[in-house]
């Protein structure tokens, strides 16, 4: 099922609802199965992404060192929660478990690309050079 998640979601940018039903069928597995796995993995998405991807390390040593309070301004600055799309769909904010960049605390990833020891200036210029 994964493989043919990934391919649905590379091709459209998301895997969208519509989608749950035939991969289903041809899996011969329930729905409710389906929507289990896309709704476990937190990187498929249910809802088309922004141009690019805000993501927000959650994990203890992150949160230590002021990622609750990068998390807050990020919220603020984009006028979003987690898990949504600017309105003029530039910049989709997601939270994510661990960046494996603990020692440079506090961690996000602009869509691939992971910075460290970012404060809200930090943020605030990263945002206007995506």
């Amino acid at each position: 099922m994964l493989p043919i998640l990934h391919a649905i979601q590379a091709k459209l940018g998301y895997v969208p609802y519509a989608a749950v039903e035939p991969v289903a069928k041809v899996l011969n597995l329930s729905r409710a199965e389906v929507h289990g796995v896309i709704s476990f993995y937190h990187l498929f998405r249910t809802e088309p992404a922004g141009d690019r991807t805000l993501y927000v390390c959650r994990a203890e040593a992150c949160q230590s060192m002021g990622a609750r309070e990068l998390e807050a301004h990020a919220k603020e600055r984009l006028g979003i929660d987690f898990h949504e799309t600017t309105a003029d769909g530039r910049i989709s904010l997601e939270p994510i478990y661990c960046l494996g960049n603990c020692a440079c605390s506090p961690a996000v990833m602009i869509d691939t690309e992971v910075h460290g020891r970012v404060d809200a200036a930090r943020l605030d210029e990263l945002l206007a050079e995506s």
